[in-house]
């Protein structure tokens, strides 16, 4: 079951694309954060989604926000994308235990080992405030989110 607005966020740490931990109550308190999940590394739909991240970091990652982005690829696969794509931003791996935070957002695909594209915005106490959830070929809407964050602050 997908994590619905007004509960509090699963905790969670990860390692990065750099090999380094991110835990997601280090932002409490501090930082509203944008919890994105998608499918693979390296597939047409994922690098549009994330590219599109990059193209409007201001907006997503700034002294009020913090981007997290997770895929079930492993680190080093998330690294060599980063590169790659001038990802600059914190891609995190959920690769082991497989899935584990994907499942404790309800995003997991069971079927297909991957989760689907899943985003939630998460207020600086810590609780999910709005959500959207579509299908692995489905692509979101980044200006959806931009809303979302300015209602954060209203």
């Amino acid at each position: 079951m997908v994590i619905e607005p007004g509960t509090e966020a699963p905790d969670f740490t990860l390692r990065n694309q750099h090999g380094e931990a991110v835990t997601l109550s280090e932002f409490r308190g501090a930082k509203n954060v944008v919890l994105v999940f998608y499918p693979y590394a390296f597939t047409g739909v994922c690098t549009a989604e994330l590219c599109a991240l990059r193209d409007e970091l201001p907006t997503f990652a700034n002294e009020d926000v913090q981007l997290l982005t997770v895929s079930t690829d492993s680190r080093f696969s998330l690294r060599v994308w980063a590169d790659q794509e001038q990802l600059d931003y914190p891609l995190l791996s959920d690769f082991w235990p497989h899935g584990e935070v994907a499942r404790s957002y309800g995003v997991f695909d069971e079927e297909k080992g991957c989760p689907v594209r899943g985003t939630f915005i998460i207020d600086r106490d810590g609780v999910v405030r709005w959500t959207v959830v579509n299908g692995l070929a489905d692509a979101r809407d980044l200006t959806e989110y931009a809303k979302a964050l300015r209602t954060l602050d209203a």
